[in-house]
């Protein structure tokens, strides 16, 4: 099989599986979550204009994770049984599982209040201190290894056992970070959309424009899906390299759960995802960004995140330490820019496109480096 060929099938496929899964289960799950009034109640302090969302059915995430399960269970059909890729479709289940106890609990008393931010910690780390300890004892059937791979500059760094409060970390605030976003129509979906994608889009084009470059030269049928770095000793994006099935096809199917959600989600929505959604979107780029040793890259294409997290950070902090003075109208971010007069559609296109935007300055210079090396 060509190496076009092989991208395709690995990242496609698994894309429309979930796109598919999550499309047909969401449309089911809507009438069904309005019967048994599993809807969204709105914050009394949100922004005015979300008020008639109430009623809204929510833990739309549920079709989501069944979405990226349902691809991850095809690509260990058809790729053989891989244990670190099912590891990461249980940290997916197990943050959304979270996420399904806090909204159920939400939905039961009648208000915005369900587990404590301290048993939701709790648990959180629980599950990251899990997958940290299998990674770096069985992951990569052993090999997983505890160093760091510095982007750019292609160095490994060794840091033993911090690695595993380094994986907790990432996890758990990659999680909260996706699941701040989650507060407009069609926001979280989307930007989880793009940043998903543009790891297998790395492999395709960073990839093909060291490799191919290389195997042109020998009259070669592309066969490797690894990027070197100049002295030919260390993958660019792990010991497995982001590209080899199934890593690729995991964050295909990450997006395309995203997408597939999104007929429904975008605005005006007719469901909302619910932090079952929003928390199992976290885990799941987390952990297939750490997997493929690639989670460096994750803080530069998740920018918004970031920023939207920040936000929150610096709202509380300047709250406490200046005694009741705000830096923005309201956090998180996207909430500032409503009520600067933003419309909701405004604001989630712009957020969206100025992730894929970021994504894309980052493929590019990845691309170049990955050409240039190449040559």
């Amino acid at each position: 099989m060509t190496y076009s060929m092989g991208l395709m099938l690995d990242t496609l496929l698994p894309l429309l599986i979930a796109f598919a899964v999550t499309a047909v289960i969401t449309w089911r799950l809507i009438p069904e979550l309005k019967k048994v009034q599993t809807v969204q109640n709105i914050y009394e302090d949100a922004p005015e204009s979300h008020q008639k969302k109430q009623g809204t059915p929510t833990m739309g995430g549920v079709a989501i994770i069944c979405g990226i399960l349902a691809s991850g269970i095809y690509m260990l059909a058809v790729s053989g049984f891989d244990p670190d890729l099912l590891a990461c479709m249980l940290v997916a289940a197990g943050f959304g599982l979270i996420g399904f106890i806090d909204d159920y609990t939400k939905i039961a008393k009648r208000r915005n209040k369900g587990l404590t931010a301290r048993q939701k910690l709790a648990l959180q780390i629980a599950l990251s201190l899990a997958f940290a300890f299998y990674l770096l004892t069985m992951g990569e059937g052993g090999d997983f290894g505890s160093d760091i791979i510095v982007p750019f500059v292609w160095i490994d760094v060794d840091i033993g056992w911090l690695a595993i409060p380094y994986i907790v970390f990432i996890l758990v605030a990659m999680t909260n970070a996706v699941n701040l976003t989650d507060g407009l129509d069609g926001l979280c979906a989307g930007s989880s959309a793009t940043v998903s994608m543009f790891y297998p889009a790395l492999l395709v084009g960073a990839g093909y424009s060291f490799i191919g470059r290389q195997f042109s030269r020998m009259g070669s049928e592309l066969s490797s899906d690894y990027l070197l770095n100049p002295q030919g000793n260390t993958l660019i994006l792990g010991e497995a390299g982001i590209g080899v099935q199934p890593q690729a096809g995991f964050f295909a199917a990450i997006a395309g759960a995203c997408l597939g959600f999104l007929l429904f989600n975008r605005h005006p929505a007719k469901i909302f995802m619910g932090d079952t959604g929003s928390l199992a979107l976290g885990g799941a780029i987390a952990a297939a960004a750490i997997w493929a040793k690639a989670e460096l890259l994750l803080p530069i294409a998740g920018v918004l995140f970031v920023l939207e997290a920040l936000s929150v950070i610096i709202q509380v902090s300047s709250y406490r330490l200046r005694h009741g003075k705000r830096v923005f109208k309201m956090a998180p971010l996207h909430h500032h820019f409503e009520l600067s007069g933003w419309a909701e559609t405004k604001v989630v296109g712009r957020f969206t496109a100025f992730t894929a935007v970021v994504c894309a300055a980052l493929l590019a210079a990845l691309i170049i480096q990955a050409y240039a090396l190449g040559g």
